[in-house]
């Protein structure tokens, strides 16, 4: 995609966004490079790193993009307020991967299915996005799966206080986008937060949509 189609990336219809999200996902090939660190751009990996886990715990995130008809939403949840990392926090479910997970896809959706009761025959795995390394000390997958309508959740409270859904192209707009100061040792990053409604979504999980959003661009 050239950057002029880039740049109107949110204004692709339904069809469009799904036939791309195919397109680029399943073309897609990562490897170490293409690691993320935290929510920063690609480029400040080099800077950062050193303030991260050096031996990360593997994770895996679902990224659920629903097809609503006139719109493809993304799911996410608001953690509980009690738990040890990211309380609180706008996230998407997923968890570190146990020993009994063929791989970070199989991960990914045995959490979903814990934290939010999302079945997951309701979800086709897409594919994945480049690796994550958070400061809590994970290495974190994010699979994109397009989940099918008429799916029913049930939260775990222990795990998720609530869910909500934003609309794709909302949150690609780059319009619609709010610049945020991270500061970190020595380094002064910029970096962006996501707000939809009441809703503002930073951290982490917006780094993986903006990376999708940077995947889908090509």
């Amino acid at each position: 995609m050239n950057a002029a189609v880039g740049n109107q990336l949110h204004q692709l219809a339904v069809g469009d966004m799904l036939k791309l999200v195919r397109q680029r996902l399943g073309a897609l090939r990562l490897g170490d490079e293409d690691l993320r660190i935290g929510p920063f751009p690609q480029a400040v990996n080099a800077r950062v790193r050193h303030m991260f886990p050096a031996s990360p715990r593997p994770a895996a995130v679902l990224v659920p993009l629903i097809d609503r008809g006139d719109d493809l939403t993304v799911l996410l949840t608001y953690r509980a307020a009690d738990l040890e990392h990211h309380a609180g926090q706008i996230s998407f479910p997923g968890g570190r991967l146990e020993p009994h997970d063929v791989d970070a896809e199989s991960g990914a959706l045995r959490e979903a299915e814990e934290e939010i009761g999302l079945a997951r025959e309701f979800v086709e795995v897409i594919g994945r996005l480049p690796d994550h390394i958070v400061i809590s000390g994970y290495q974190v997958t994010p699979v994109v799966g397009l989940v099918r309508p008429g799916f029913t959740l049930t939260l775990d409270p222990t795990e998720v206080a609530a869910t909500f859904e934003a609309p794709l192209k909302h949150l690609f707009d780059p319009s619609t986008h709010h610049p945020r100061t991270f500061r970190m040792g020595q380094e002064v990053i910029e970096g962006f937060d996501l707000p939809w409604q009441e809703h503002k979504i930073w951290g982490a999980t917006a780094g993986m949509l903006l990376t999708l959003r940077q995947v889908l661009e090509g």
